[in-house]
């Protein structure tokens, strides 16, 4: 019976039933506020110091003769025909790959078996 009472007088309190609710709510956002600017910052800081590695010498140089450029990659294509190419959807889920691509799915089955 006294516990019955008690509820009670909490719920027709409106301090405790609309108050409280609304000072931890904004205790939290503190919380996350405070503490987001602390995590911010240590991920920010993250990049300054990756920045500051230093990389082996060796590796720089091969880094440095394996550049590509897309003048390179340019002419590499640049005197190609493309005169020869077929569109080819590629196959949805549901659908059969092999048979989608003009493929005969039992020539390949038993190209596999042998």
């Amino acid at each position: 019976m006294f516990a019955y009472a008690v509820r009670r007088a909490l719920r027709k309190n409106k301090t405790l039933r609309y108050g409280v609710p609304m000072l931890v709510s904004a205790a939290e956002r503190k919380l996350l506020i405070v503490g987001g600017s602390f995590g911010l910052r240590e991920f920010s800081q993250i990049r300054y110091d990756a920045v500051k590695i230093k990389i082996d010498p060796e590796l720089e140089k091969k880094l440095k003769m394996n550049k590509v450029s897309l003048e390179s990659e340019y002419e590499k294509i640049k005197d190609s025909t493309f005169d020869d190419w077929k569109n080819v959807r590629g196959p949805r889920p549901w659908e059969d790959p092999d048979l989608l691509q003009g493929r005969n799915p039992e020539i390949l089955k038993t190209n596999k078996t042998t």
